[in-house]
């Protein structure tokens, strides 16, 4: 996770540091959220309307009878190339609840990342947070089934399987069962195929050019088990460690989304970008079950419907966000590939869901072979959510 840091000395009159000032100076006054809020109205150049951004905040948290915070990883701003919809998520909640619910934000990793986070949502020591399906599968397994390859990587797919009938009874039954009520599942782009820097001046077109390749992977079996299929060589790697991986070459690829590539900072070591679409690169927005059900029902019902709009958002912030990444990229070298229909059955051929080594992960994380049939069906079926697809 990489936050920009301002260019400007110390002592320096530069806007920047103007509101940078002004930033800290909100903190100390009215707290950190009200702070965010001003920031992300764009009003910390001004004193005078920072303060009032910030006080109008301080008046909502007072009036409010519930206090939700919700504790995500990446730093306020990150939507623009990354569709977190964090401040989208806050502003929502207050408003269809009609302020009876102050949305109190933990940006950055302030309150854990990865597993841990998920953890305390889990025991409710944080009434909601953010992760990613890889996070939250050890949790709930049964969300681990969309890391199955080429059966829901495209985001219509993820989108019509995550708001189906089929994924409330199947998956999120099992999802409660473990102590979360998920809010919404939202789309941020497929996997990819990233090749570092030196490696050739050729994309990943199909799977033979993979063969060998060291293809870092976290700690995913199914993943593993996806990059062996396709003939490459499975790199654990964690991900902290994983731009310098790149950089050393103890790793030539990866597969995070375009928008995760540059927003933790690999745009400068990558070479290739390889829309090959073989699995979503996804994540849930979850509050703690047990706290959700002790609010009144509607207030219950409105942070639902705030979980709808704020989904809506996402959908239509999604190739703003693939197109900033994109262009950001561009301009420091990095080159982009779609594989044609006939490549991309290659790809499908060589490591689909179809293929029979799937099968015991089916039976293990959805139950039996029929329940990821009904599953696949409704994945396959148009809901009323509309998204760009890469």
């Amino acid at each position: 996770m990489t936050e920009r840091k301002h260019a400007e000395g110390r002592g320096s009159d530069t806007p920047k540091s103007e509101e940078r000032r002004n930033f800290m100076e909100l903190t100390a006054k009215f707290g950190f959220t009200a702070a965010v809020v001003a920031a992300g109205a764009g009003t910390l150049g001004s004193r005078q309307a920072a303060a009032q951004t910030a006080e109008e905040e301080k008046e909502r948290q007072a009036a409010a009878k519930y206090t939700m915070t919700v504790a995500t990883e990446y730093v306020i701003g990150t939507t623009r190339s990354y569709p977190m919809m964090q401040l989208n998520v806050k502003e929502n909640i207050q408003n269809t609840t009609n302020r009876k619910v102050y949305v109190k934000l933990a940006p950055g990793g302030s309150l854990g990342v990865g597993t841990k986070l998920v953890e305390k949502v889990q025991a409710g020591t944080v009434e909601a947070g953010q992760f990613s399906l890889s996070n939250f599968s050890p949790f709930a397994p049964a969300v681990d089934l969309i890391n199955l390859p080429y059966w829901c990587g495209e985001n219509q797919r993820f989108v019509n399987l995550v708001t189906s009938k089929a994924w409330d009874a199947e998956v999120n039954a099992r999802v409660r069962e473990k102590g979360f009520k998920p809010l919404f599942y939202f789309c941020i782009d497929p996997r990819t195929a990233a090749k570092r820097k030196g490696l050739g001046d050729e994309p990943f077109r199909t799977p033979k050019d993979l063969q060998g390749v060291k293809f870092r992977v976290p700690g995913s079996k199914i993943l593993q088990q996806f990059y062996r299929l396709l003939g490459a060589n499975p790199t654990p790697v964690a991900w902290g460690e994983t731009p310098s991986a790149i950089k050393q070459g103890v790793a030539d690829a990866l597969d995070p989304s375009v928008e995760a590539l540059f927003a933790f900072g690999f745009k400068d070591i990558l070479s290739w970008v390889t829309f090959n679409r073989s699995v979503p690169d996804s994540q849930v927005y979850s509050c703690n079950l047990a706290w959700f059900e002790s609010l009144p029902k509607d207030v219950q019902e409105a942070i639902e419907f705030a979980g709808e709009i704020t989904f809506q958002q996402n959908l239509a912030q999604v190739p703003a966000s693939r197109a900033y990444a994109m262009a950001e990229m561009a301009a420091s070298g990095v080159k982009f590939y779609v594989p044609t229909k006939d490549e991309l059955a290659q790809w499908v051929e060589a490591a689909g869901q179809q293929r029979k080594e799937w099968d015991e992960w089916k039976v293990q994380l959805g139950g039996s072979i029929a329940t990821f049939d009904k599953l696949y069906e409704a994945a396959n079926t148009q809901g009323r959510h509309y998204v760009h697809d890469v």
